[in-house]
């Protein structure tokens, strides 16, 4: 026996999963829409005549962002002027591919596009970085960098406000994140709704109760072209388990989402607690509640030859690292020592003020053990 719309009495298509209702494929896109429009009104993320960077991957969260976007700019005369922004961290087969479906959305939605790359901003691509590395820690490497180019991005486009894809399962599962790494600086912020607002750039979450099977299904159901296949370099993500996590507990509780985003949301610090406090990078000027911030910190160990410099327990590292520069130092002014009181002695046959960086016809550093110089010829 068919199923009636719950709102128009049609024929119902699908279930929500958010809600569970029945409904029929406009009612479905009509609910939909309405609800990140009622978001984006309660929050009031945006004000008439602010320019708009959409972040664009080319997966389903920002190719329906971009559409609905846009037709909610349209329809509901928000006054804004939107473009598309895209971050290629070159990755050969994944990166290069999604790419390629965003500049096919930048002609289908009739917007500006504009790529920045890890390469020409840092010098790195994830395929170089992930060679260094290796797959265990790459995704900080990649969240970090990303994040700043973003960013960066958007000031050269001269841009007010970013806007991304982030739904109310990456959400979820960022809570989760923190509170299992104990990260209360995190974890007080990471539910909410506009962030950066004390950087240069705020950034705007419309899909912040948006669940991903919904994003999904509205993709498919208005055949949206985007980009399906995950990131290569993802499988051991922290995010992950955090995310199997989660999907677990959907089975036995279906509001478990927004309600561990509720739960993020009442989360209150006491007034004693020393939390980090927000500054400016003193090397690239990126906000960083650090001295140095971390893409900086990671930038560094890569050019150093110490990529894991910026991973975990940075003072160990950055100690060993301090280490091996002193005592290559300290060899080096032994060489130029070496070699300078050679080059003052008057007699180059005396090896006795040559040291082992000494090019003087006979070097005793050379000799061996087993060897039997001819101590006649060495003037002593």
């Amino acid at each position: 026996m068919p199923v009636s719309c719950s709102i128009c009495d049609g024929k119902a298509i699908l279930k929500r999963p958010k809600t569970g209702d029945a409904l029929c494929k406009e009612c479905f896109y009509y609910a939909f829409e309405e609800e990140i429009h009622k978001t984006i009104i309660d929050a009031k993320l945006f004000t008439s005549g602010e320019t708009v960077a959409i972040g664009a991957s080319g997966g389903k969260d920002s190719t329906v962002l971009a559409y609905t976007m846009k037709e909610l700019n349209q329809r509901y005369n928000y006054g804004l002027d939107l473009v598309l922004l895209s971050v290629d961290e070159g990755i050969t087969g994944y990166r290069d591919d999604s790419l390629e479906t965003v500049k096919r959305n930048q002609i289908q939605y009739d917007l500006p596009l504009k790529i920045v790359s890890y390469e020409d901003l840092y010098g790195w691509s994830m395929d170089s970085i992930v060679k260094q590395i290796g797959l265990k820690n790459n995704c900080t490497f990649c969240g970090v960098f990303r994040r700043q180019a973003l960013d960066r991005g958007a000031m050269m486009m001269k841009v007010d406000k970013i806007v991304t894809g982030h739904n109310a399962d990456d959400i979820a599962e960022t809570v989760i994140m923190n509170v299992l790494r104990g990260d209360i600086g995190r974890l007080r912020r990471c539910t909410a709704i506009t962030t950066g607002t004390d950087g240069a750039l705020p950034r705007c979450k419309p899909f912040k109760y948006t669940y991903e099977k919904e994003i999904v299904m509205y993709a498919y159901f208005k055949k949206l072209d985007y980009f399906s296949t995950e990131c290569i370099y993802s499988p051991n993500a922290y995010r992950g388990f955090a995310r199997a996590y989660i999907k677990d507990v959907e089975k036995i509780r279906p509001s478990a989402i927004i309600d561990i985003i509720h739960s993020g949301e009442s989360l209150s610090v006491k007034k004693d607690v020393r939390l980090p406090v927000q500054g400016t990078c003193e090397r690239c000027g990126y906000m960083s509640s650090n001295p140095v911030c971390k893409a900086c910190v990671l930038l560094e160990g890569l050019n150093r030859g110490l990529p894991r410099l910026g991973i975990g327990k940075t003072h160990k590292e950055r100690r060993k690292a301090d280490e091996a520069e002193k005592a290559k130092k300290a060899a080096e002014n032994l060489n130029s020592e070496d070699q300078k009181s050679c080059d003052n002695s008057s007699d180059q046959s005396n090896n006795r003020t040559c040291g082992s960086s000494c090019q003087c016809s006979t070097d005793i550093s050379k000799l061996t053990l087993n060897s039997k110089p001819d101590v006649s010829k060495l003037d002593f």
